[in-house]
């Protein structure tokens, strides 16, 4: 049985930031939420590393940083406007699984822009397929199958912060290359994590990372980050050391 849990949150209304601590593997762990303004649509990364991260980070702290921030500075995004449903988005729709907090994929426009990137047939033939093993309790062949990176694809979520409930978000870039530049530039080393209320996957990280992936997986599986308007998009953790 798993010993990672959350032991205390720290919360007070006269601080910019706020923590909360969690304990993974016998080790207790600091997650300091770092409170950012509302990112624009290809705003440039460094300044906010700058501004926001560098005073709070310390010898041996590493960060995550979520997956649609770097995607929304990098301008990888695509309106509502652009995106018109076909049939076949409206039908794979019916037979997506859907989460009470989350719309995942059976929004059609989101399914639309996942055909896009893939192609008609392959996503037909992911769906097939995809739909066969999950009858015999295989999960996830759909994205595989897929592939082009379809399960990073996020947006049109009517509760997301305005005015990004208008747009679909592709994934950073090269999240591997970028975290390792980010690393070489600045010095942190650091995770790009897709988040969510559903589940926790790692993107890409930089080599300096003092954890391993899983173990630091485990340390945002509750997605600190949050879902809604915390403008917490970027995660200081640092391990805290006993004091005997």
């Amino acid at each position: 049985m798993e010993d990672n849990h959350i032991t205390e949150k720290r919360v007070d209304s006269n601080i910019k930031n706020q923590s909360s601590y969690i304990t993974v593997n016998g080790e207790k762990y600091e997650r300091e939420h770092i409170r950012t303004h509302l990112i624009h649509i290809k705003e440039p990364f460094d300044p906010i590393i700058e501004k926001y991260v560098k005073p709070h980070f310390k010898k041996g702290d590493w960060i995550a940083i979520s997956e649609k921030f770097l995607t929304i500075s990098q301008g990888r995004v695509i309106h509502e406007s652009g995106v018109k449903p076909r049939l076949l988005s409206k039908i794979i729709v019916k037979g997506v699984k859907k989460y009470p907090n989350d719309i995942g994929y059976s929004h059609p426009r989101k399914m639309q822009v996942a055909i896009n990137q893939s192609g008609s047939l392959r996503i037909l033939f992911a769906m097939i397929v995809g739909g066969i093993t999950r009858i015999f309790g295989r999960h996830g062949d759909f994205y595989r199958l897929a592939g082009h990176r379809i399960s990073e694809i996020d947006g049109f979520n009517p509760k997301a912060m305005k005015p990004f409930n208008e747009y679909a978000m592709l994934g950073p870039e090269d999240p591997e290359k970028n975290a390792e530049e980010l690393e070489k530039k600045h010095g942190i080393p650091n995770i790009i994590i897709d988040g969510n209320n559903i589940n926790v996957e790692i993107l890409g990280g930089s080599s300096s990372l003092p954890v391993d992936r899983e173990t630091a997986r485990k340390i945002l599986l509750d997605n600190p980050m949050g879902q809604g308007e915390e403008l917490t998009p970027i995660i200081i953790i640092r391990k805290v050391e006993d004091k005997e």
